[in-house]
Parts: C-alpha cells; sequence; structure tokens
C-alpha cells in the first residue's frame, strides 16, 4: 500500500467512521476499486487507533466524567449495550469476516442504510436523556451495533436511528452511540492485533512494515474522524440525513451494475 492509498484510506475511514454511511462498507469498496491486494490488518489497526482517538477528543469531557463515575447510570447501561455487541460479535465473527472479504453483500447493506437514514429525517425527536435509557433500550442498541458488523451496514446509524426508536432525543441517541463506539472500536482493534501475529507476522523491520503509510493512515483517520463527529452531530440537529440516503442508494446501485454486468470489481449477483 502506498502512502497516497493510505492518505485516501484514512480519510475514508475517518469520516464514514461516524457519519452513517459505514466505514467498512468504504473501505471494503475503495480496496475492491484499487485492486488492494495482501493482508492489511496492520493498517486497519492502525487507522482505528486514529478514529478511538477522534472520539477520545470530541467527547473527552463525557469520557472523563465516566472514568470518575464508573457506576453511573449511563455508564452501566454502556456496559448493558456491549454485551449484544460481544455475543454477535463472537458467535457470527467467521460469518462476518467471510461477509467482508467477499464484499458479495455491499449493494444489498447500503441499501437498508439508506432505508434507515431516510427514516430518521422523518422522526420526531424523542425526550429520554441519558438518565431515562432503560435496560431494554441499551440492549436494543447494543443488538444494531452488533449486527452493524456487516461491512456496509453503518455503525453510527443503526445506533443512533436505534435510539430514537425507542424516545432517545437525538442528542442523547448520538452522544450514547458515540461514546458506544469506544469500546466496540477499541474490541475490533484489539481482534486485529490478535488475528496479526496469529497470521505469523511477528517480525517488525523495514522488509516488511512500511511505517510511513500506517502513520498517514493514522493521523489523517483521527482528524478526519474529529470533523465526521461534529458533521454528524450538525446533520442530526438539521434532519439531512436524507442526502446520505441518497448516496448510499448511488453507491449500491454502482455495486449492482457491476455485480450484473460488468463483473469488474465484485462477485457476481447471479
Amino acid at each position: 500500500m502506498t502512502s497516497i492509498q493510505a492518505l485516501v484510506l484514512g480519510i475514508i475511514q475517518g469520516i464514514t467512521e461516524f457519519l452513517p454511511i459505514s466505514s467498512s462498507g468504504h473501505l471494503v469498496l475503495v480496496q475492491k476499486l484499487w485492486h488492494i491486494q495482501g493482508d492489511n490488518l496492520l493498517f486497519i489497526i492502525f487507522v482505528h487507533v486514529g478514529t478511538l482517538l477522534a472520539v477520545f477528543f470530541a467527547f473527552r469531557r463525557e469520557i472523563t466524567w465516566l472514568v470518575k463515575h464508573p457506576f453511573s447510570w449511563t455508564a452501566r447501561m454502556l456496559y448493558v449495550a456491549l454485551v449484544p455487541t460481544a455475543i454477535l460479535g463472537a458467535v457470527f465473527e467467521e460469518l462476518f469476516e467471510n461477509v467482508f472479504s467477499s464484499g458479495g453483500t455491499l449493494a444489498a447493506e447500503f441499501i437498508i442504510t439508506g432505508v434507515i437514514l431516510w427514516w430518521m429525517d422523518s422522526v420526531k425527536n424523542g425526550f429520554k436523556s441519558e438518565d431515562d435509557i432503560r435496560f431494554m433500550d441499551a440492549l436494543w442498541i447494543g443488538t444494531l451495533q452488533g449486527i452493524a458488523i456487516l461491512p456496509a451496514l453503518s455503525r453510527s446509524g443503526l445506533t443512533i436511528a436505534g435510539g430514537m426508536w425507542r424516545g432517545l432525543s437525538k442528542e442523547t441517541a448520538a452522544r450514547f452511540s458515540f461514546l458506544l463506539s469506544i469500546p466496540a472500536i477499541l474490541g475490533a482493534t484489539l481482534v486485529k492485533v490478535d488475528d496479526f501475529y496469529e497470521s505469523g507476522m511477528k517480525t517488525v523491520n523495514g522488509s516488511l512494515v512500511h511505517w510511513e503509510p500506517l502513520l498517514v493512515g493514522t493521523v489523517v483517520a483521527a482528524a478526519a474522524g474529529y470533523i465526521s463527529i461534529r458533521l454528524t452531530l450538525w446533520v442530526l440537529k438539521t434532519s439531512r440525513f436524507r442526502y446520505f440516503a441518497v448516496y448510499t442508494w448511488a453507491l449500491a446501485a454502482f455495486i449492482l451494475f457491476d455485480q450484473i454486468v460488468t463483473h469488474r470489481w465484485f462477485p457476481p449477483l447471479f
């Protein structure tokens, strides 16, 4: 992977991790279009670290408060939400990896993401704050986060929509979603680290690891991630998710055209 490719992929990872248009779906899409081959586990680990830095910085006050109050109601609801996420990730890990690597289901997942985004703009603002979140609310949001491991299902889109469905205010749903992303991204990163070492790539030297693309990807993912968080909060307030819905449907149409007609980048649909 070149530094230019790392720059573009880092920007895509940062922007799409928090905008409700699916970061993993975009990474798979770009890797297919550029025919990037080989094992990119280490790069994925680094850009995930970048997005973690972004959310840590954007919500530093909330995170500091949660660290000081680890048994507060909000913290407990975050713990509850993590349970179905962890279970789904562990049980269906192999299935998710196969779906991720093939890219054959991207179109369907982008279509579903678009439907959810279109729906979000039509929902009235709820009334629940963090103190009003209940166990079933947290379990529902955590379940949706687990399902969003599928590559083109947006994690932020599904979790924010899930919170809104359960009556959370838009601001509360977004905050809860972003805070919930921290252990989710951290867990995914640790899994990738384990996979990296299990693959036998333990020797770190100039011939195996090119540090420049990794560092470039990390830095731009962090910067783009912070901008993405702020943009998502603004879009949520102004009810403009339908623009992103149209965008995901356009991506789905492009992928379907390739799967049905050109067969250049994605597995044939039939």
